[in-house]
């Protein structure tokens, strides 16, 4: 159960973009879109970057509210239902391909998020490059919202060995480790539908809140806030999210 350093550049791909596009339910998109328009305290008509935004499902449901989104992501098969979903529904999005450690703006918005358990896929290095160039396409004072599931204290109470999930047709089954040594967590992915199969692993690294705070900090970020849940509770020891708010300070 290994994966290849850098086995995000191909993972969303294939089955399981197939699967994820159809694994939320809108209530729940609705739920985090309110949540993200409050935390951000985003001003009336401003602009706001979804990084990474898989299938774009957060850029549409703020572009529909009014505001200015641009949205980057690795995966060529998300960007594509991303792009069709807003030519159906007439909503203009700035949608860029590329990769989020690397990210090309600077003080343009006045927020921006990371959601669905995108953070802590590179090496610490990495890790720190991406909330620097968030910071980077701020505007100071802008603030950064960040959904990371896979921190310690959340991952205590919710990892689980092996699971397995069914998204519509298709069949999700997930086998993980924790590894103490390189803290990190190593997962088998495995899709199938009908006679197709696919199976991929990931990795990913569980920072502690402290250390999340800590490169937030380095990262030009301060005022962290951090929830539970998209309902506001407030961050504690048992809760199985945790949501960091957080704002860019000047220069």
């Amino acid at each position: 159960m290994n994966a290849e350093a850098d086995w995000w550049r191909t993972f969303f791909e294939g089955l399981f973009v197939e699967g994820w596009l159809q694994a939320i339910p809108e209530a729940q998109t609705r739920a985090e879109a309110e949540f993200i328009e409050k935390t951000l305290r985003l001003p009336s008509n401003g602009r706001v970057l979804d990084a990474p935004c898989g299938g774009g499902r957060h850029s549409l449901a703020l572009a529909a509210r009014g505001y200015r989104v641009s949205a980057i992501d690795i995966s060529a098969q998300f960007l594509k239902a991303a792009r069709a979903s807003a030519d159906e529904k007439q909503l203009a999005i700035d949608w860029h391909q590329g990769d989020m450690q690397q990210l090309p703006w600077r003080r343009e918005f006045d927020g921006a998020f990371c959601f669905g358990n995108s953070f802590g896929y590179f090496d610490d290095a990495g890790n720190a490059a991406y909330l620097r160039a968030v910071a980077a396409g701020l505007k100071d004072g802008g603030r950064f919202l960040l959904d990371y599931p896979a921190a310690a204290e959340p991952l205590i109470f919710t990892f689980q060995e092996r699971s397995w999930y069914e998204f519509g047709d298709l069949l999700y089954l997930r086998a993980g480790r924790y590894d103490h040594f390189s803290g990190r967590i190593y997962v088998e992915h495995t899709f199938l539908r009908g006679s197709q199969r696919e199976k991929k692993s990931v990795t990913q690294r569980v920072y502690t809140y402290r250390e999340v705070v800590r490169l937030l900090e380095q990262a030009g970020f301060g005022d962290v806030e951090a929830y539970a849940s998209t309902a506001g509770e407030p961050f504690h020891f048992r809760a199985k999210g945790l949501l960091l708010a957080a704002t860019k300070r000047g220069s």
